[in-house]
């Protein structure tokens, strides 16, 4: 069967969210660095999965959804995983760290979910992904420069944790899909309200600092809360709709390499060799992980389905 005209447009619209994704997400993280002259780390982390979560709330109505929550149980490990833990940790690591170095870090998750995958799933890693995964390992002990024990070693090690920790929710969300039937953006609001109930709390208990209502604040926290997660969500859930997983995936490597192109030219941070050759093992490692896999998918799928009827066909 052809490809509808409809359906060609579908993909067409899918590759440009892909884009407007990427680029909002990758520029998040320059905000993020840029806002912490005016709020804490956890501070800003608790109002910004607040906001997030308020507007989240809202869509689901608005999109024909029930406010009933999901099975709890994945809500709160998600919400603990994914929200508080690789937010609040990917925020504090941006207090010392540069932001193209800690987004590249985050984005390890990939590597990480391969070895939960492993331990709490049984899916055994497969060769290639055993190469990813060595040279992945050598480009973060470049990064984090561990006989370094002065400067960022503490921010690295945060930023990996960010990446585990979401690493962790991806398994527990995977889990949760496979024995039951959970709505997508109804499970990401409320995991969100949980995150960002935990974050609050740890927000109060150590808030040291007064919060700078300057306009570029209320700017970055409406950036997070109506681009970076309501709009880049609903985009997602669009790709994914549309687009193969697979190649949906691919934004896991785009981010990164854009955060660190932004970083370069808006925040003038340019990495030393060692830390430099570190981020483009882990880029690589990351392509040769999904994104080289993805995108001969892609291609295969999208000339099978644009390829001519044969004669006869019905």
């Amino acid at each position: 069967m052809s490809n509808s005209p409809c359906d060609a447009k579908a993909i067409r619209l899918a590759v440009l969210a892909l884009m407007v994704l990427a680029l909002i997400w990758s520029y998040n993280w320059i905000l993020m660095k840029s806002v912490l002259r005016y709020v804490g780390a956890l501070d800003f982390t608790a109002l910004r999965c607040a906001f997030g979560a308020l507007v989240l709330m809202v869509m689901l109505p608005l999109t024909g959804r029930s406010l009933k929550p999901p099975p709890w149980r994945p809500v709160l490990w998600i919400g603990l995983l994914q929200t508080a833990g690789m937010g609040g940790l990917g925020q504090l690591a941006l207090v010392a760290g540069g932001a193209g170095k800690t987004a590249v870090l985050v984005y390890t998750m990939p590597f990480w979910v391969i070895l939960l995958a492993a331990l709490f799933l049984n899916e055994k890693p497969r060769l290639p992904q055993y190469a990813a995964m060595l040279i992945a390992a050598f480009g973060l002990l470049l990064v984090i420069q561990p006989w370094e024990w002065h400067g960022t070693l503490l921010s690295s090690l945060l930023a990996v944790g960010s990446g585990l920790a979401w690493a962790g929710g991806t398994i527990v969300a995977k889990r949760a899909f496979r024995h039951q039937s959970v709505d997508l953006l109804s499970l990401l609001a409320w995991q969100m309200v949980v995150g960002a109930i935990v974050l609050s709390t740890l927000a109060l208990a150590t808030h040291k600092t007064e919060i700078v209502w300057s306009p570029t604040m209320l700017l970055v926290l409406g950036y997070n809360a109506v681009l970076s997660t309501a709009l880049a969500w609903a985009l997602w859930l669009f790709i994914l709709r549309t687009l193969p997983t697979g190649v949906a995936g691919l934004s896991s490597l785009i981010i990164p390499v854009m955060s660190v192109l932004w970083a370069w030219w808006l925040l003038g941070e340019r990495p030393d060799l060692a830390e430099g050759s570190g981020i483009v093992l882990i880029l690589l490692a990351l392509a040769l992980l999904g994104g080289l896999g993805s995108l001969r998918t892609a291609l295969r799928r999208f000339f099978a389905s644009h390829r001519p009827p044969a004669s006869g066909h019905r």
